[in-house]
């Protein structure tokens, strides 16, 4: 009964719809049955970061269809906010009884709803989530030679061969240090620019590439310095160069909350000329790190003696990365970067990353700033904070991981209808630039591969056998086809389609490091390949797959069906996850309808399409 009452994505009971600007007007109305007997309602409205309660009466309106009416207009706050709101409606025997998202009950048992109040002031770069994003792992997607590490920092196993395995094991004092290389670099990224562009690539999106002892080169060694095997700022420069020149903008990988342990800064290892935190306690850079007791032990990051945190208050650390006229956000801008992804968002202190965005928008205007944020960034808690990332000052966007686990849950096996809920809690939740600005995605480098993730039926638990897992024809076959629906959704959907680069090559593998191979250049699954240029081919030339309205038709079971539309512009996808044959019926204005993957065409009826999807297939409709 309650979504009968009062259903906040129903424009009949809320308006506007979601997440609004400061000082919009909120039209909210109760439709409680007449034979509930409700006198008396009222709006119970908590906001939470300037500590404010509000009770808000609503009008008695008449009555319509069997249900009484009580409305009112409340006006959202003038500055950033996270409200949580309630009803409280009384019968006319005087019986309270109090309304929240899971229902009605006593005051104690509801669950508030929840509205999201931002700074609408500040424009969000538009380029951002229209075309698709390939994030590259630097040192495993194309090298040009194999490298010399010798004068290199730190001690760096080179393999010779592209196609050996990885280290994965621990080292001799029990540690995995992902000191093996294969080489690549940025002069094979430079090669491969047209190939990224026949996949419709809009945004490159690089793991870190600053000097570092470690193949993953999170643990930074040199903010000012491209790692030497990836090459220099000059190869850095002309990458950037060129990918502008093909309508394609970079984004870099930010690692701000720590360093490494063997970096000029820490210098642990005395590795750099220079004194080091760790060296000296009148080092330049002693006051950006935490020590326990100097100058051993000391704050790192999730307690890993290789990644001491940085104390981002510091204004000396500040200035180094954001605010100073050379900083390292600025300058690397300058250098040709259009984007920072900032990693471990949650580490990072609000002021720290509204410094950034300030300074991006002044250096570059129409640079783009994504988080890396897990969960649900509109109301996450991080270290007993919650925080503003989507308010409109800081982040434009973040890494859509809730896109990624309610994808995976629906194409292995989950319910249609558990996908578009978790995906209307986040359109409801965010911004609408926050929301189309999304980084989505199926798989990262920190996930397992996602054809392994849908194919793979028997995954072993000891490491070395996963290390040289390889599916049977049967696993990957139906791998296949769920990935290829998988794709379907991700290119279809609001929000950044990214590709983790070889998931459109058939690449596989388990949890890092084997989800970190070297791209398979000559052995690619062609037929992936294809659908995944396919589809951003089309992203790329349907106005209403960039900025459209998302239109839900049909989530039951396995199948999901909805639509993306731009004035008289449609674009519908259907997906059948399920083995049986689905029949599905939508609304369509057009009179035909042709699939883009078959080029099955399809004739309308009375403003309705009636298509039957075979199992473990997709269409979409244009």
């Amino acid at each position: 009964m309650t979504t009968n009452i009062f259903d906040p994505r129903d424009s009949r009971y809320k308006s506007p719809y979601g997440a609004v600007p400061c000082g919009t007007k909120i039209t909210v109305t109760l439709r409680p049955p007449l034979a509930e007997g409700f006198a008396a309602c009222s709006l119970l409205w908590h906001a939470e970061f300037a500590g404010r309660r509000e009770e808000i009466p609503l009008s008695y309106a008449g009555t319509e269809g069997g249900c009484s009416l009580f409305t009112a207009v409340c006006t959202a706050s003038l500055k950033p906010e996270l409200v949580w709101y309630r009803f409280r409606l009384q019968r006319r025997s005087g019986e309270i009884v109090w309304l929240g998202k899971d229902g009605m009950g006593a005051e104690k048992d509801v669950v508030s709803w929840q509205q999201t109040v931002y700074d609408g002031s500040l424009d969000t770069p538009d380029w951002f989530g229209r075309g698709p994003a390939y994030q590259i792992f630097p040192d495993r997607f194309r090298r040009t030679s194999v490298p010399d590490p010798a004068g290199m920092l730190g001690s760096r196993l080179v393999h010779q061969d592209w196609e050996e395995g990885m280290e994965y094991l621990p080292d001799e004092k029990g540690e995995i240090r992902n000191r093996d290389f294969f080489g690549g670099n940025l002069a094979g990224v430079e090669e491969k620019l047209e190939y990224l562009q026949s996949l419709g690539t809009k945004t490159i999106y690089f793991c870190p590439i600053f000097e570092s002892d470690s193949n993953h080169r999170y643990n930074t060694g040199d903010y000012e310095k491209i790692d030497p095997m990836l090459g220099t700022e000059e190869d850095f420069r002309r990458l950037c160069e060129k990918a502008h020149n093909l309508g394609m903008r970079v984004m870099l990988d930010g690692v701000f909350n720590h360093t490494g342990n063997n970096s000029k800064y820490f210098n642990a290892c005395g590795t750099y000329p220079g004194l080091g935190a760790a060296q000296s306690k009148d080092s330049p850079y002693y006051p950006w790190y935490t020590f326990l007791e100097w100058p051993g032990a000391y704050e790192a990051w999730w307690g890993i003696r290789t990644l001491p945190a940085v104390n981002e208050s510091r204004s000396s650390y500040v200035d180094y990365i954001i605010q100073g006229k050379d900083s390292i956000i600025r300058r690397w801008l300058r250098a040709g970067a259009d984007a920072w992804r900032l990693d471990v968002a949650d580490e990072l202190p609000d002021e720290f990353i509204e410094k950034i965005r300030a300074a991006m928008m002044e250096e570059k205007p129409g640079s783009f700033l994504l988080g890396e944020v897990w969960e649900d960034g509109s109301n996450k808690i991080a270290y007993d904070q919650r925080r503003r990332y989507l308010l409109g000052r800081e982040t434009h966007g973040l890494m859509n991981y809730p896109f990624r686990v309610a994808a995976l849950a629906y194409l292995q096996g989950g319910a249609a209808e558990d996908f578009m809920e978790a995906m209307e809690t986040i359109r409801e939740n965010y911004p609408p630039p926050a929301f189309y600005s999304g980084m989505n995605m199926l798989g990262t480098h920190d996930t397992p591969r996602i054809l392994t993730m849908l194919g793979a039926r028997n995954v072993p638990e000891d490491r070395s056998a996963r290390a040289s897992y390889r599916m049977s024809p049967q696993e990957r076959e139906r791998g296949e086809r769920l990935l290829r629906i998988g794709a379907a959704l991700l290119y279809a959907f609001p929000g950044c389609p990214t590709v983790y680069y070889g998931d459109e090559a058939g690449m596989e593998g388990f949890e890092d490091p084997f989800n970190r191979g070297t791209y398979p250049w000559g052995q690619e699954d062609e037929g992936l390949r294809k659908h995944f240029a396919l589809l951003g081919k089309l992203r790329n030339s349907r106005i209403s797959l960039q900025i459209g309205d998302l239109r839900w038709f049909h989530a039951a079971g396995p199948v999901l069906a909805f639509a993306r539309t731009e004035g008289e512009e449609v674009t519908a996808a259907i997906l059948n996850t399920g083995e049986a044959l689905a029949e599905v019926s939508i609304p369509w204005h057009g009179h035909l309808a042709a699939d883009v993957f078959s080029g099955q065409q399809f004739v309308a009826v009375q403003n309705r399409l009636t298509v039957r999807v075979p199992g473990l297939e997709c269409m979409m409709l244009i």
